[in-house]
């Protein structure tokens, strides 16, 4: 049996004492002989006489009813969101409830740590099911140098390459296979982004892709009215992003991160033009001879489906 350690009596001390009392002693004297209160003694005769030694047992000290109760409806939300992985504080604000009373509820419900929480949900890759459904389509600023950057040689004490200016790398990936096609220009302009369009869809009809719909952030090339215009001439149906949403055009977004690694970064350019040079080269490595993951390991142009001779036509 589990005694607190104040306890001045045990269960067989209760009965002792209560015994005493019923046996004819005064109640006072016989508390006082014990140490404790009067209305403590009176207790345990009181509990004896109604449900004999079993009323001399321990009791919980939790109340039988609370003042007021946290509504059901509350601990489903706040169950709820704990399953979404917000933190105690995070679900307090969104419930109007005190962090005290999510710690309490979360501890009841056998939540109150995260790793009680179910694994979250695996991540859903969605894709088209045809080569040119949709060509995804962004770009990427990029400084120009005459000398080999600090990114390489890890030296900032070599200085910038000043006034060299910017280029843009506009890219194009296909959503189905993962195609890519790039080009450098001076500019992110309407001029620029219209040019690019005209030939990432040339590119793809050049490999039999028929390009039907594109995906572009909210830049200010793209929302133009002469790009809209464009798009309706080459029979494309135009999706912009949800703004502030990054992760919807993830697959550029993805590419451009690994030409960056693969390309812009990878060597020691003497100069950004010879940088410039080395891009229809790689991009010939990546769509033609680099294992890609999220292809089981397959090459882009893989999933165009081309025929031997054709492959061998194009291949270059």
């Amino acid at each position: 049996m589990d005694i607190h350690k104040n306890a001045r009596l045990t269960v067989h001390g209760r009965e002792r004492i209560v015994r005493q009392v019923l046996s004819g002693q005064t109640p006072k004297a016989v508390a006082s002989a014990a140490g404790v209160c009067l209305r403590t003694l009176r207790k345990w005769v009181t509990r004896y006489r109604a449900e004999g030694l079993a009323g001399l047992q321990d009791r919980s000290s939790r109340p039988h009813r609370l003042r007021r109760p946290t509504p059901s409806e509350i601990c489903a939300k706040i169950e709820a969101l704990r399953r979404q992985r917000m933190t105690g504080q995070q679900i307090a604000k969104e419930t109007g409830v005190s962090p005290a009373t999510v710690s309490r509820v979360l501890r009841r419900l056998g939540l109150n740590k995260l790793k009680a929480l179910d694994p979250p949900e695996p991540v859903r890759r969605y894709e088209r099911a045809h080569p040119g459904e949709l060509i995804h389509i962004d770009i990427k600023k990029l400084g120009r140098f005459e000398r080999t950057g600090h990114r390489i040689t890890g030296d900032r004490r070599l200085g910038e390459t000043r006034g060299a200016g910017y280029e843009f790398v506009h890219v194009a990936i296909d959503d189905a296979s993962r195609l890519a096609f790039s080009q450098i220009f001076p500019d992110e302009k309407k001029e620029s982004a219209i040019a690019f369009l005209m030939a990432a869809v040339a590119y793809y009809r050049s490999l039999g892709v028929k390009v039907t719909g594109i995906m572009t952030d909210n830049g200010s090339c793209y929302r133009a009215k002469a790009f809209a215009k464009a798009c309706k001439a080459l029979g494309l149906k135009h999706i912009r992003t949800k703004p502030y949403t990054p992760k919807t055009n993830g697959k550029a977004e993805r590419f451009i991160q690994t030409a960056l690694r693969e390309w812009a970064y990878a060597k020691a350019y003497d100069t950004s033009d010879q940088r410039a040079d080395d891009l229809p080269d790689w991009l010939h490595r990546y769509n033609w001879h680099r294992p890609h993951g999220s292809l089981k390991a397959n090459t882009p142009i893989s999933r165009l489906g081309l025929p031997g001779d054709n492959l061998l036509t194009l291949h270059s």
